[in-house]
């Protein structure tokens, strides 16, 4: 199922009427470091404001040890969105220790997964407090493994209001884990492998480690915010088909999700390679924040 926001020429002609703005010696948005507390440590971010901020979202990084996201931020700034990016905890300026790299070690047990979560909620706090339209509604961004956490951040923070969440999984962490075993990088998996073979995979195949299974749809029952997933199609990371179903179950009660499916896509959804993703995301959070700003007028 493919969710098509604007017929493709309005979106086109949409986004060239937008300012084109330069990086760092742009006058239309600022860049401003900042040091912020969470869970006994510091982490350093930057924020990017734009000169008539129209959102405000916090980015949450995937699995990877990073450092802020400058250029995706960049891109969102450019648009009228406010940012900010921090360096992942262990990573860069920020304190702590980055869990990992090993997948399927505790960088996704429950544990590590909570204190991500943390951070972005703390994130938003810090954030919060810089804005100086205090109505402005407040997002968070992510990829990957950041489907996991934002649900427990959005869960237990209020201030959050919408997410877009980018080649994120809708199941459980050690379901995942399965399916990733099964394709083992193959980036010609799906040429060779039905959609039930993933699934029987996924459903019977034994846990090569052995932790509790962080579920985000026990998160997302909760959520009552807009929610826009972006998924690639050939993506052999996460089964995107199960995710999908498992949203259309939440749509179903009431939960105000949508998705959007690139067939040509893999799991780097948010790549330069092909800017249509991240152009969309924009466009709905533009939509999705005006909305929730007259809401509160």
């Amino acid at each position: 199922m493919k969710i098509n926001f604007f017929p493709n020429i309005y979106l086109w002609l949409l986004l060239i009427t937008l300012p084109v703005t330069v990086f760092s010696q742009s006058t239309d948005f600022t860049i401003q470091d900042v040091k912020f507390e969470s869970q006994g440590i510091t982490l350093a971010g930057s924020i990017l404001t734009p000169k008539n901020a129209i959102a405000a979202v916090v980015i949450v990084h995937g699995s990877d040890p990073v450092e802020r996201e400058m250029e995706f931020a960049t891109r969102l700034a450019n648009e009228g969105i406010t940012v900010l990016t921090y360096d992942k905890r262990g990573v860069g300026e920020s304190g702590g220790v980055y869990v990992g790299p090993s997948v399927g070690t505790n960088n996704i047990d429950t544990g590590n997964l909570n204190l991500l979560s943390h951070d972005a909620s703390a994130a938003v706090n810090t954030f919060r407090t810089y804005l100086k339209d205090k109505k402005i509604p407040i997002g968070l961004v992510g990829f990957s493994q950041a489907g996991w956490i934002i649900p427990i951040a959005a869960d237990k923070n209020p201030q959050i209001e919408f997410m877009v969440l980018f080649s994120c999984p809708t199941i459980t962490t050690l379901e995942q884990l399965r399916f990733q075993f099964y394709t083992n990088g193959n980036n010609t998996f799906w040429e060779n492998h039905t959609e039930s073979d993933a699934r029987e995979h996924i459903k019977n195949d034994p846990n090569r480690y052995q932790f509790t299974a962080t579920d985000p749809k026990i998160y997302l029952n909760n959520l009552l915010i807009p929610g826009l997933w972006i998924f690639g199609e050939k993506d052999i990371q996460i089964p995107v088909k199960l995710c999908m179903e498992q949203l259309n179950t939440l749509k179903a009660q009431g939960n105000p999700f949508e998705y959007t499916l690139f067939s040509k896509l893999g799991h780097n959804t948010a790549s330069d390679n092909d800017r249509e993703p991240v152009d969309i995301s924009i466009q709905w959070i533009k939509q999705k924040a005006l909305s929730i700003k007259k809401y509160k007028n």
